[in-house]
């Protein structure tokens, strides 16, 4: 997923120079992906990633400016897949199913995602005006209210877009199955209950 992370590395001056810069941002990025699989997102830092990766932190810092750039670089790469499913997959969660049955699976989808991806999202999101504009989110909201639209009820969007998209918010899914012990079937049963609601004529 492309995206413009708040901290843009400075320009270069030519193809190579940015193909050595891609490599090195991979290469960084792969260096954190380890990290986090053996320690957990907490305890992920640019220290640790420029050691990982054998350059200096210098280095860390000028391709995502901070720690929750690169955590939100992270996420951005584990998010791939799933945006390639909603917008070039099969349906329902890809083009070719009604839209309310796009939505349900839209949903369905992002919950696994976000119980899979759990310890990096929450790490990421501890800027919440950051995480709010992330492109990831704006992805996310673009995509709901395009489904919203389809189905033509007399709604107001983009509002009832970030309605549904709170629901989806991953410190929610954290608490409802966390804290409230709640089964991960009722949260995705509750999404389609209020999909449903939602676009009710």
């Amino acid at each position: 997923m492309a995206s413009t992370l708040p901290h843009s590395p400075p320009a270069d001056d030519g193809p190579f120079l940015r193909a050595d810069a891609a490599r090195n941002r991979a290469r960084l990025l792969d260096a954190a992906e380890r990290l986090v699989a053996e320690h957990g997102a907490g305890e992920v830092t640019m220290e640790a990633v420029a050691a990982a990766a054998s350059v200096g932190k210098g280095t860390v810092f000028r391709r995502f400016g901070d720690r929750t750039g690169l955590l939100l670089a992270l996420l951005d790469h584990s998010a791939k897949k799933l945006q390639g499913d909603f917008l070039s997959g099969p349906p329902p969660l890809g083009p070719g199913a009604p839209a309310v049955e796009r939505l349900r699976a839209f949903g369905v989808a992002v919950i696994d995602w976000s119980v899979e991806q759990l310890d990096l999202i929450l790490a990421s999101h501890s800027d919440s005006v950051r995480r709010l504009s992330h492109p990831i989110r704006q992805v996310f909201l673009a995509h709901v209210t395009a489904l919203l639209r389809e189905v033509a009820v007399d709604t107001d969007f983009e509002l009832h877009a970030q309605a549904l998209l709170a629901y989806l918010d991953p410190s929610l899914i954290h608490h409802l199955t966390g804290e409230c012990e709640m089964p991960v079937s009722r949260v995705k049963a509750g999404w389609t209950d209020l999909v449903d609601r939602v676009t009710r004529p």
